[in-house]
Order: C-alpha cells, then sequence, then structure tokens
C-alpha cells in the first residue's frame, strides 16, 4: 500500500473559536518558540480555516480580524466593504482603504508603475481599469490578464475576441459576459480549445459559474488538487439548479463539474457513475459522499495517484475485493489480500507488501498465525493480526521490550568499566 500523501487532499475545517485563538495570538506562546507571524502562516497554508469564518471576519469584534478581512477586498459585499471604510477603529479604516483601490481606475493607473513587474499580470487580471490602461494592454501586447479581467469593458472583449493568439480567443470565450453576438463567431473558431469553451454557453452566466467551470478545464483524469469545503454563501456559488443542469448536459466538461460537487442529489449520482468520460468517474468518486463502492474501487484499480485518498473515504469498501488477488498490480493484490472474507490469503506472494497485508487478514486462524510469526517474512503482518489472541500479543510484547532492555554481550563489555 502506498503512504498517505503529506498534503492531503481534504483537510477537516477548524471551529471559528479555535480559528480566532490562533489569528489572534502574540508572539512567544507558552514556550516562546513561534511567533505570532508563523502561528497565521502554518493557519493560512494548512487549509484548515472555513470559508464561512473568512466571510464573518468583516464583522468580528477584535480589529485585527477585520484589518484581515480587507485582504479579500473582492469576495466582501458592497455592505461589508462600506462598514469597513466606515469603520470606528482608524487602523480598520485604513487597511480598508488601502485595499480599495483595486476598484477604483484612475488609482490602479497611478499605482501599476510602483507594482513589482510580476505582479503586475495580477493587477490587470482583477482591478478596474482606465481606458488608458486598457489601451496600454493592446499597445504592449498584456492581453491575456485583461482577457480573464471582469471590469474589462465590452469593446475592448469584442476586440479581444478576433485576436491572432489562440489563448486569447480561449479566454474571451470563457467569460460570462461574452456578446451574444460575439458566441455563434466564437463557435466556429479553428482552435477546438475556443470552440470548446464557447459551446460551454450560456452556462457561465455569472463570475462564480465561471469560476467553478474554470477549476475543472485542463486538469485530467490525474488531478489531485486539493478539495475544498463547499462555499456556505448562496450569493457567491452557482444554484443546484444550475449543478443539476450541468450534470445532463451534453458537454462532459460540465458533467465533470457538476460530479464535483458534493451536494449533488442522489438522483443525478448513480447516472454520473457509468458516464461515457472517465474524468466524470473519478471526480465523482473522490468528491461526492454518495459514489457507489463499486466506482471507488474502480477507480482505486485504475487510477494510481488517486488511491491514498480514496482510502481515506467512508465509502470505499472493505469486502468484495477478492477478484482482484491476480491483479498484475501489487498495490491492488495487497488491497484484496486484505478483504476478509478472502479464504486463502496469499501469503507466499511475491511481493514483500502483499504478503504482510495477507499475514495481518483477520480470516487467518491463530495456528495458521503461529507459522507466520516464525517467518521473517510474514512475521510483521502476523502480529498485527487482530485475530491473533490477546494472551499471543502479550507474549509478543513481553518478548519484544525484553529484548529491547536486555544489552547484547558486545555493549556489555564496550560499557563496562576497565
Amino acid at each position: 500500500m502506498s503512504d498517505l500523501r503529506p498534503w492531503p487532499r481534504w483537510v477537516r475545517p477548524l471551529p471559528d473559536d479555535i480559528v480566532v485563538t490562533l489569528l489572534t495570538a502574540r508572539d512567544g506562546g507558552e514556550d516562546g518558540k513561534v511567533t505570532a507571524n508563523e502561528i497565521i502562516g502554518e493557519l493560512d497554508s494548512s487549509r484548515q480555516i472555513p470559508l464561512s469564518f473568512f466571510r464573518s471576519m468583516a464583522g468580528r469584534e477584535d480589529p485585527a480580524l477585520r484589518i484581515r478581512a480587507t485582504s479579500r477586498w473582492e469576495s466582501l459585499t458592497p455592505a461589508q466593504r462600506a462598514g469597513l471604510l466606515d469603520d470606528p477603529d482608524p487602523a480598520v479604516r485604513e487597511a480598508a482603504q488601502d485595499r480599495n483601490w483595486e476598484q477604483d481606475p484612475e488609482r490602479v493607473e497611478a499605482e501599476l508603475p510602483s507594482i513589482r513587474p510580476n505582479s503586475r499580470p495580477f493587477v490587470l487580471g482583477r482591478c478596474a481599469l482606465s481606458p488608458a490602461l486598457v489601451e496600454q494592454c493592446f499597445a504592449d501586447g498584456t492581453l491575456r490578464p485583461l482577457a480573464r479581467n471582469p471590469h474589462t469593458p465590452a469593446d475592448a472583449v469584442a476586440r479581444l475576441a478576433r485576436h491572432p493568439e489562440a489563448k486569447v480567443r480561449e479566454l474571451v470565450a470563457a467569460r460570462p459576459d461574452v456578446g451574444p453576438d460575439l458566441v455563434p463567431e466564437l463557435r466556429e473558431d479553428p482552435d477546438e480549445g475556443v470552440r470548446m469553451r464557447a459551446r460551454l454557453h450560456p452556462f457561465p452566466r455569472t463570475w462564480a459559474e465561471y469560476d467553478v467551470i474554470g477549476r475543472i478545464i485542463g486538469h485530467g483524469p490525474e488531478c489531485i488538487c486539493p478539495i475544498t469545503e463547499p462555499d456556505p454563501d448562496p450569493a457567491t456559488v452557482p444554484s443546484p439548479d444550475w449543478f443539476a443542469a450541468c450534470a445532463v448536459s451534453r458537454e462532459p466538461v460540465l458533467r465533470r463539474v457538476a460530479a464535483s460537487w458534493s451536494g449533488l442529489p442522489a438522483e443525478f449520482v448513480g447516472t454520473l457513475a457509468q458516464d461515457d468520460d472517465e474524468e466524470v468517474r473519478i471526480r465523482l468518486a473522490c468528491n461526492h459522499p454518495l459514489a457507489p463502492p463499486y466506482l471507488l474501487l474502480d477507480v482505486y484499480v485504475t487510477r494510481s495517484d488517486h488511491r491514498s485518498a480514496l482510502l481515506t473515504l467512508p465509502g470505499f469498501p472493505r469486502t468484495g475485493r477478492t477478484h482482484l488477488i491476480g491483479h498484475p498490480d501489487p498495490e491492488v493484490r495487497a488491497l484484496a489480500a486484505a478483504d476478509p472474507t478472502l479464504p486463502e490469503p496469499p501469503v507466499d506472494d511475491a511481493d514483500g507488501a502483499v504478503r504482510r497485508t495477507a499475514a495481518a487478514n483477520p480470516s487467518l486462524t491463530p495456528k495458521a498465525l503461529e507459522t507466520l510469526l516464525a517467518d521473517p517474512r510474514t512475521a510483521e503482518g502476523a502480529a498485527a493480526n487482530p485475530s491473533l489472541p490477546v494472551p499471543r500479543m502479550h507474549a509478543l510484547l513481553d518478548h519484544c521490550l525484553n529484548g529491547a532492555s536486555t544489552p547484547t554481550a558486545a555493549g556489555r563489555r564496550e560499557t563496562t568499566p576497565a
């Protein structure tokens, strides 16, 4: 069996009170070994801050948390932004005013020269741009950020839709605000990527829907990107009806989107579990709590990239795997060797991991385990077998402890005073 990945695909969010304690920690702690910034950095990278907490920071009592809320300025509601700009705490107001420049085209234009060159595409791809800055992007060829920027004016979008670079046209075709007169034209584009994006219309009607689709396209069946919790704010996520429509779409990309949503109703799960598109089935297996066990097992066998994540799912089958005992992949054979319904665990398999797993199979009798305990190739698995009688477990532990505490003859000679 392969080890679990050091960065799991899904992590359990922390309770709000724990997050508050960590975000407001001071330098040192009880042992003086960490700084407040180190604590915050570890928490940020852990992915354990719930999305609901980010949404609530703008209204928290602690000014430090309201200041942190300004770092996600674009995700705040207009009312939250207004509240932070008028906050009673001057430090919060200053932080809010410092972030609010992203929505002011003239300020963006004034600030851009002072921004590091490697950060400018990020600014040009998300901030409100003045007409002069838009023309500057056309002049110097910085068009991909412009093509994905929600603030890009319609006339500039139309110009980008006819740009010679296919990737620019593809970014335009993905926009939810692309003009209805441009969609038919983009569906006839010579580039397949552009045509595919254009075929998805009218599904990306909002920027939230655009974001959800964008997280799926281009990842492929081997994708092991982190699986994040569903966004709890209905104002910023597509509706259940939208996901349901994606589930029955003729476009595989949209069915992959539906399969990736953990809230998809059960009535669609059975159909998507048998979808002709492999990536639809993989995404359903990895993301949906109602994915059928046979699908989880099938993805485990066919896609090794997902094995460690699948084994952590509560729906992963613990039996019904005996038919895989002759599989050429030793990792799959080891999975089959752990099935407690297996009549004869393969304790003589050529692969060591398979032998160890087979020796730990609870279907083995105490008599068989004694033989395996005497064999170095299977002793480790047999010692971990839950069917091992308790007195025998105690005897093994005593033997190990006594052996560890008794020095060897060589050790005694080395430590005996002259």
